[in-house]
């Protein structure tokens, strides 16, 4: 199952997800990317949201606006439904409306193999960017280990390049996958120090000393916090 966790009130970009690509609210365009691998629900904190997703024919469920984290807004969506511990859940962020299903599914296959082995509490994705990408604080980098775990995440450009040498970055790409299991118990976990200070929930994970398996994929998604990444996937709709 996917779970979109969709908050109206954004900091950077207030009411984002309900704003139109080509005619669709970005919410919309999400959800229709994800009902195409697994059946799909919108998790919401606000009226507006679940209104356009009826109309859109998109399942959806008002939660709590009290959530401090999408991950949060996922667990109660899990314990409405009753779902089983070992069940597969996708946490796909709204604001993603160009994702590739293949990136999707490959987190999904990971992710059941994940919990039939017991080798990761979370799986995740990134891809290769460009320096100048690197440079920008509203793309999250992610530096691995040599088996594909993450050692840390930021908002600031990492690992640093002390002596100018050849090095490639990675970009988190904003989708995780869960057991129902490890999911509830990511938010049964306090907020960690590391995670307040980079506004990143991820590394709670990291924090309590979770393994997150990383899955190298190729993307040209853009995921939308600003004004400016917006402008930017309205020129990419163009171009399609």
């Amino acid at each position: 199952m996917i779970i979109i966790p969709a908050r109206l009130n954004s900091t950077r970009l207030p009411n984002k997800l309900l704003l139109p690509l080509g005619g669709i609210p970005i919410i919309i365009r999400t959800a229709n990317i994800a009902k195409e691998v697994d059946s799909t629900i919108v998790a919401c904190d606000n009226e507006a949201i679940l209104d356009m997703c009826k109309k859109h024919n998109i399942e959806c469920i008002l939660t709590s606006d009290k959530h401090i984290s999408g991950t949060d807004r996922c667990a109660e969506v899990v314990t409405k439904l009753q779902l089983d511990d070992n069940e597969t859940i996708i946490n796909l962020q709204g604001d993603e409306p160009f994702l590739e299903t293949d990136v999707i599914y490959n987190l999904k296959e990971t992710m059941n193999n994940a919990i039939s082995g017991n080798v990761a509490f979370m799986v995740s994705c990134y891809k290769v960017i460009d320096d100048l990408s690197a440079d920008d604080s509203n793309i999250v980098k992610v530096v691995i280990d040599d088996n594909n775990y993450a050692l840390y995440f930021s908002r600031s450009k990492i690992p640093y390049n002390r002596d100018n040498t050849s090095v490639s970055y990675f970009g988190h790409i904003g989708i995780y996958g869960f057991s129902v299991k490890s999911l509830k118990a990511f938010c049964l976990f306090d907020k960690s120090p590391l995670e307040n200070i980079e506004k990143l929930e991820q590394l709670r994970a990291l924090w309590y000393g979770k393994k997150i398996l990383m899955i190298k994929v190729k993307s040209n998604s853009i995921g939308i916090d600003t004004m400016e990444d917006y402008n930017n996937a309205l020129k990419l709709l163009r171009s399609k």
